[in-house]
């Protein structure tokens, strides 16, 4: 595995004995695209005015190129444009121009640098709940020693944090979650796994 390897090894074969979280590094893509979907268009797709919105949106060229990408004609494209406030996609249709919407969003967000100056929060970095796994199905003799929820406050790590999101690089968030754990004190292998993170974001 990536990060330390010592950070891994710790914890062995993780799943063997039915304990149940995700690697570090997982948990912080989770709540990264927590906070990104948080901060869209909360109107549903299914919605007159989430459907309008979303068009609204993806009426440019980098939109209709993403609308292309998810295998819509040009013309129908046209269409809807032409049309907005009166068109009614296909159930299919509304998910392509969702994932259109979506693809945009995040592209925009970390092109822009606002989700990572948001993060990084003018240097006073963001507060990061840390949840262990949950060891409620692993045999006694097999635990742990008792594990508690933390809380730190995270600094310096956004601006990598978030270039690594947007390339979907799981190698290097795990690394950046091993930079993350190491403050925590001499138990922070404990923490490799986890069964979620919260970004007070």
């Amino acid at each position: 595995m990536t990060g330390s390897p010592e950070l891994w090894a710790q914890w062995g074969e993780f799943h063997k004995y039915n304990a149940r979280g995700m690697k570090g590094g997982e948990a912080l893509i989770q709540e990264l695209n927590r906070i990104v979907y948080s901060s869209g268009i909360s109107s549903p797709i299914t919605s007159h005015r989430g459907l309008t919105a979303r068009l609204r949106y993806l009426d440019s060229k980098a939109g209709r190129e993403e609308l292309k990408a998810q295998g819509v004609s040009p013309r129908t494209i046209r269409a809807w444009m032409r049309g907005k406030g009166k068109t009614s996609p296909t159930p299919a249709s509304r998910e392509k121009i969702d994932a259109a919407y979506w693809h945009r969003r995040r592209e925009n967000l970390t092109r822009s640098g606002w989700l990572a100056r948001h993060l990084d929060n003018a240097g006073r970095g963001r507060r990061m709940e840390i949840y262990p796994v949950d060891q409620a199905h692993v045999p006694e003799e097999r635990r742990r020693p008792t594990l508690s929820q933390r809380t730190i406050t995270v600094r310096y790590i956004w601006g990598d944090l978030v270039d690594a999101w947007a390339r979907q690089d799981a190698d290097t968030i795990d690394e950046i979650w091993d930079d993350v754990i190491t403050d925590l004190d001499s138990d922070y292998a404990a923490y490799a796994y986890v069964a979620s993170v919260g970004i007070s974001a």
